[in-house]
């Protein structure tokens, strides 16, 4: 079947071999239809051929020279040169360890060649180190062009990828189109074919208005709500309604130490209808951090488990985790409920006891990481699921966590990043939706200011203050570059530089630290060791700091 092509493995395809293979798997590229809609986000312009009298440094630049000479030094690690002109200057083309008789063959002595690559100067001489393209004039129709730039990973060049990406979508088959012509001509929209096509051989992956973009979006979209509408089926069949009175959760809220608010009450009574009805709930709070949204699921935990079932509560780090397991320990203290805390670091002879406990279901909450539904994990009668920050899975968890608890399992799913409408139904479409709005009534007024760089020494005095208080600081270096390493590199010269106006009292962290270091930084941060924590966007939403203000 034509089908099958896309789905084929790329080590099928000419000149992937199994070390290439591993490279492009770390792209997550391993199959045909994953080389198709990785789709270039930039372009690369070698459209101009340019002289050597006129050619910048720094910049990806075209040539048409003569080849003069050809030095292949027999000193160890030093490189091969090849001696080239045009009628304006000189140039030198440096290679690496390439082999002698490649480069003879690629720079043939009189003959003219076309050569594309990086720009450098040196030792008062134009030089081109290991340039992308080398060809002859009868085919440089293939270089001398706008190239169409992929996002790629150490193992693979663009000449390379180009060459494998091409051959993909030149013989790519032509495939019955699932979209009726019709309501493709009515939409202004393309055929797939031909839209994929243009993705990689035009400006349109750039344009996100161009007819083949806006056809793949489409395409996206409608499998989404496809995917989002089986999962909604599977998961909201039917099941025995949850029996509990309100007593519990309301002594709770009693002893609270403020009011909730009527957000928090509507949210809570939306809850308490689903576990009381006779379909299983599939739910997400949205709301700010701080909106209280952990303590409505708190409360609807309490519920569950006075009904006869077991509950879990999973977060996505280790430190969010143990904040919730200190926190409902102090709010169910008089419940004398049983609950356990697990993660991957939890030790082997505890965690024995933890699964011992769930299976015969004296465990009645358990409060973990991911490890809670790895497959040894099971509950003796798994009622309520709750995720908190569930931005950090997709559809098939949301799926498979369903699964893990049976047909008498409820979800609950608690998220704090702000969601547009439309872009919410596009991603939580087999959910219910409930919104806490309201700010809790006691929480500080938030105070934005703005200062320039060159008024940076101002803060300094602010800082000590608020340090010498006994207050934290966040120190946040948003996204600057499609670089992490950029960004990184942005991160830690802020740090330097703060680290010198308050030595010791400063911390780093970023998206390229290992899990494990970046919760020992946070929870330094959070027993108040360092004041001054610097960060890329990665610092996690949700963890409590009451220190920084």
């Amino acid at each position: 079947m034509k089908k099958d092509f896309l789905f084929k493995e790329i080590i099928n395809l000419k000149g992937v071999g199994p070390q290439l293979s591993k490279y492009f798997k770390k792209k997550r590229i391993e199959k045909i239809k994953d080389i198709i809609l990785n789709l270039p986000y930039s372009e690369t312009d070698r459209s101009q051929i340019i002289k050597l009298n006129e050619l910048e440094i720094g910049k990806i630049q075209s040539v048409k020279v003569k080849v003069n000479k050809l030095s292949f030094p027999r000193i160890r690690n030093l490189p091969n040169k090849i001696i080239c002109e045009d009628e304006t200057g000189k140039i030198d083309v440096i290679y690496f360890n390439s082999r002698e008789g490649y480069l003879r063959k690629l720079f043939p002595v009189n003959e003219w060649v076309i050569i594309s690559g990086k720009v450098n100067y040196f030792n008062k001489k134009y030089q081109i180190t290991n340039p992308d393209y080398v060809t002859s004039l009868d085919k440089q129709e293939y270089v001398i062009k706008s190239i169409p730039k992929y996002n790629l990973t150490k193992g693979i060049n663009e000449k390379k990828y180009r060459s494998i990406s091409e051959t993909v979508i030149n013989n790519l088959p032509e495939i019955d189109d699932w979209l009726d012509e019709s309501f493709i001509k009515k939409n202004k929209l393309v055929g797939w074919n031909e839209g994929i096509k243009k993705l990689h051989a035009s400006g349109d992956s750039k344009n996100n208005k161009s007819n083949s973009y806006r056809r793949l979006v489409f395409d996206e979209l409608c499998a989404n709500f496809l995917t989002l509408s089986q999962n909604r089926q599977r998961i909201r069949k039917k099941k025995y309604p949850k029996k509990f009175d309100k007593n519990h959760s309301d002594l709770i809220i009693k002893k609270l130490p403020f009011k909730l608010t009527n957000s928090q009450k509507n949210v809570f009574d939306e809850i308490n209808a689903d576990l009381v009805s006779n379909n299983r709930m599939f739910r997400i709070i949205q709301g700010d951090v701080g909106s209280g949204k952990t303590i409505v699921s708190l409360l609807s935990i309490i519920n569950v488990i006075k009904s006869g079932y077991q509950c879990a509560l999973m977060a996505p780090t280790e430190i969010l985790a143990k904040q919730h397991y200190l926190l409902s320990s102090k709010l169910f203290y008089n419940n004398n409920l049983k609950i356990d805390f697990l993660t991957g670091k939890t030790e082997y002879k505890k965690r024995k006891n933890i699964l011992i406990n769930l299976e015969n279901g004296n465990t009645e909450l358990l409060i973990g990481t991911h490890a809670l539904f790895q497959k040894k994990i099971n509950f003796k009668k798994l009622g309520l699921v709750v995720i908190d920050e569930q931005h950090k899975f997709g559809v098939k968890q949301r799926s498979d966590l369903a699964k893990k608890g049976g047909n008498e399992c409820d979800v609950l799913l608690m998220s704090a990043t702000p969601i547009p409408r439309t872009m919410m139904m596009s991603l939580y479409g087999d959910m219910d939706i409930s919104k806490i709005t309201e700010k809790p009534a006691k929480r500080k007024k938030i105070i934005t200011l703005s200062k320039p760089e060159k008024k940076i020494d101002e803060l300094w005095p602010f800082i000590k203050k608020k340090i010498s208080n006994d207050n934290q600081v966040f120190w946040v270096c948003p996204l600057i570059d499609e670089s992490s390493f950029l960004d990184y590199s942005s991160a830690k010269k802020k740090f330097e530089y703060i680290n010198k106006k308050f030595p010791g009292k400063v911390g780093l962290i970023h998206g390229s630290l290992e899990k494990e270091e970046k919760e020992k930084i946070l929870k330094s941060f959070l027993n108040k060791d360092i004041s001054i924590l610097v960060s890329t966007t990665v610092i996690e939403v949700g963890i409590d700091f009451p220190n920084a203000n």
